[in-house]
């Protein structure tokens, strides 16, 4: 029995004449009846009365039905997942995220991503601000984006990821109290080195410190992010950085501090509503899986 059969048999059951089937399937009524033929007689029974112009199914063709609608339906998911394994041996992803959120948390993301689909290619894309990560998504040039919840996305879809917490880092000689916690006015008062107007690290910081009521001094202003921390090591300031960041600063001898209350920022990965490449399917399943999981975090000195 061959799948062709089964497919002939279930259009002349639907369409209730060779003819009609034939014609659906764009083959030839002889080509059709000899299949039919050829699958009664390796069965042993009819499996069509046929009457005149129109046929109708015997009994056997009755109790054929449900199980060969089951068979074509087994041979279409087999075939796909074939085409979902191949389109993720050979697939790519293109996304573009906030610098600081390219740190943390797509480095981990990337990572053990490739961990499951190492043939997998990943490409990652620096917008110059932030209002474009959206835009660079909607228009097709990247599958996938990775911004904070300033920027809007309309008509995109979305998922949120774990918050960031946010930390205050100061320099190593820096006078400190000896608790581990800072109040938002404590953070407001430092020396702050940070990046322009306009940019999102600066937006951040502003948006966090507000509370304080007091105008913050910006002592360093840079273009480079990863400048920042450099600069606070060297002395120049503190400044106001993601959890993954700070840990970092901390490692090699920065002073960190919690906030009180806590700072953080909200973050989601966005895609257009179109169908996703195979590759991104299942980047999108494993982002709801990745966010379900408590981060570790580091112990800082």
């Amino acid at each position: 029995m061959e799948r062709r059969q089964i497919e002939y048999f279930l259009a002349v059951a639907a369409h209730g004449s060779f003819t009609s089937a034939a014609h659906a399937l764009n083959i030839t009524q002889p080509s059709l009846s000899h299949a039919i033929g050829s699958l009664e007689r390796e069965l042993g029974v009819e499996l069509f009365k046929r009457l005149g112009r129109g046929v109708r199914l015997t009994a056997a063709g009755e109790a054929l039905l449900e199980p060969a609608q089951q068979i074509v339906y087994d041979f279409a998911t087999a075939r796909r997942s074939v085409q979902w394994v191949r389109g993720l041996r050979n697939g790519r992803l293109d996304i573009v995220a906030l610098t600081t959120l390219a740190v943390d948390p797509l480095a981990r993301m990337v990572g053990e991503f490739r961990g499951l689909y190492p043939t997998i290619d990943i490409r990652i894309a620096d917008p110059d601000q932030a209002i474009e990560v959206a835009d660079m998504v909607r228009s097709g040039q990247y599958e996938f984006g990775l911004a904070d919840f300033s920027v809007p996305a309309p008509r995109l879809q979305t998922m949120e990821l774990p918050e960031q917490e946010m930390l205050a880092v100061l320099p190593p000689d820096a006078p400190a109290p000896r608790r581990r916690m800072l109040t938002i006015s404590e953070v407001a008062s430092l020396d702050l080195v940070t990046t322009p107007q306009g940019t999102t690290t600066r937006m951040m910081t502003e948006q966090a410190l507000a509370g304080a009521g007091i105008p913050l001094r910006i002592a360093v202003e840079t273009t480079h992010r990863a400048a920042i921390v450099p600069l606070v090591l060297a002395g120049a300031g503190g400044a106001l950085l993601p959890l993954p960041m700070a840990e970092d600063a901390a490692r090699q001898g920065a002073r960190t501090f919690r906030i009180d209350p806590p700072v953080t920022r909200r973050v989601r990965l966005l895609w257009r509503s179109e169908p996703l490449s195979p590759a991104g399917q299942a980047f999108v399943e494993f982002a709801d899986a990745f966010r379900g999981r408590p981060r570790q975090v580091d112990a800082m000195p």
